[in-house]
């Protein structure tokens, strides 16, 4: 794992809150297929130098180095959310309290 890495930062177009970072400069056709039919059409976020211990919203730079390092990329998928219908029991538990 290198101590700095320029990446950038791509959202998909297929799914929310799912965002793709990858070394700069890395040719889309070689990330695997399967990846690229799920994710969609990329759409550049951002670039940045990314160190091991910058923090991002949802994970840490190293988690995202190490990743490239051994992928070629790291994919942040949206946080998991509880069933709606779980959520509204509860919301309604609570009201009722």
């Amino acid at each position: 794992m290198k101590e700095r890495e320029f990446v950038s930062v791509f959202r998909s177009s297929k799914k929310n809150d799912t965002y793709l970072f990858v070394r700069r400069g890395q040719n889309w056709e070689d990330l695997p297929e399967s990846l690229r039919g799920i994710f969609g059409q990329p759409v550049h976020s951002m670039d940045l130098v990314l160190t091991p211990d910058r923090k991002l919203a949802r994970t840490t730079g190293k988690q995202v180095l190490e990743a490239i390092d051994e992928k070629d990329f790291f994919l942040q998928m949206p946080e998991e959310q509880e069933s709606y219908v779980v959520d509204f029991k509860r919301k309604l538990e609570q009201r009722n309290q």
